[in-house]
């Protein structure tokens, strides 16, 4: 039995194929037999308590430079597809928000993936700090009086948005860096809401690794290495992939997370640990699936595929 999948993701003639996870997954799919369609969130609507978005049948192949063909667009109810994956990638702004509540009204009918409600109540930076004792110290503010009582207790710290994404505006202040006031002025103008503060991790150096979670189990892992001189290692900023295998702390992790993840339907996570510790939980669009692969770890996205048809009731070959 085949599926219909719907795919709402960023424009398709703009990703990387070489690393981008819902190409992965389109490959999957299209290789066990499901049929594919495409749509931007720009092409959402709801009328009279119907979902409808206007999709593109679309075919993929592992070719760079040639990697799809789009079919004649129609506007179609998403409550007619058997899956919908929520794929378009961050800022979780009111617009991601918005997606969420559309997407939400045909779920778990039409099952979508993540769970939109999961995805709207976990954003990456705070739903983490329900696990304190799994972070580094972690403050979430944008009051100054706050974040300079912070650095006095820990010394160097990191400053980054709340909601961004990719390596997007993540700063090192040293304990005496005479930038700190400049950089407090630059967040406060630039973003309205609280941003994050955490305890600076030299550990940094040894790697962020990337730890994918399908329905809260362990599914794989890649370590992450930057570039000489840079603090960020995602690897869209020049980290390097490389194989690696799970610490009993960071499985501890793991197991920690795995049943939350579960109670909140989302089946695929991407997990940032430093150390001993993890510093997000990725829920809007994780990424990692191909550089798992490519460093010898497993087929990510056969394991994805292979818990959703079981959601949908499709027996195995």
């Amino acid at each position: 039995m085949s599926l219909n999948v719907a795919v709402q993701m960023d424009p398709i003639d703009r990703i990387n194929i070489k690393g981008d996870s819902t190409f992965a997954l389109l490959l999957e799919a299209q290789m066990r037999g499901h049929r594919l369609f495409y749509y931007t969130p720009d092409r959402l609507a709801l009328l009279d308590g119907r979902v409808f978005a206007t999709v593109a049948p679309v075919s993929v192949r592992d070719i760079v430079g040639d990697y799809y063909t789009l079919g004649e667009p129609r506007r179609t109810e998403l409550g007619e597809f058997d899956v919908v994956l929520l794929r378009q990638d961050p800022p979780f702004d009111l617009a991601y928000v918005t997606s969420t509540h559309l997407l939400e009204r045909i779920h778990p009918k039409t099952l979508v993936v993540n769970d939109p409600v999961g995805v709207r109540n976990a954003p990456e930076k705070v739903f983490v700090t329900e696990f304190p004792d799994l972070m580094p110290p972690t403050l979430i503010t944008r009051d100054l009086a706050e974040i300079k009582a912070f650095r006095a207790e820990h010394g160097d710290i990191v400053m980054k948005p709340l909601y961004g994404h990719g390596g997007g505006a993540v700063f090192h202040v040293a304990r005496e860096d005479l930038n700190f006031g400049s950089l407090y002025d630059m967040f406060a103008t630039t973003f309205r809401e609280q941003w994050v503060v955490q305890k600076f991790l030299p550990a940094f150096r040894n790697g962020d690794k990337r730890i994918i979670l399908v329905d809260g189990d362990y599914a794989g892992a890649v370590n992450r290495v930057p570039a000489a001189d840079d603090l960020r290692s995602n690897m869209v900023r020049g980290g390097s992939p490389q194989a690696t295998v799970l610490t009993a702390r960071e499985r501890e992790i793991c197991a920690r997370l795995g049943p939350a993840l579960r109670q909140r339907g989302l089946l695929f996570v991407g997990i940032d640990v430093i150390g001993d510790y993890v510093t997000e939980i990725n829920v809007t669009s994780p990424t990692g699936i191909r550089a798992v692969k490519n460093v010898g770890g497993p087929d990510i996205a056969a394991l994805i595929w292979e818990k959703i048809e079981k959601l949908r009731g499709v027996k195995a070959a």
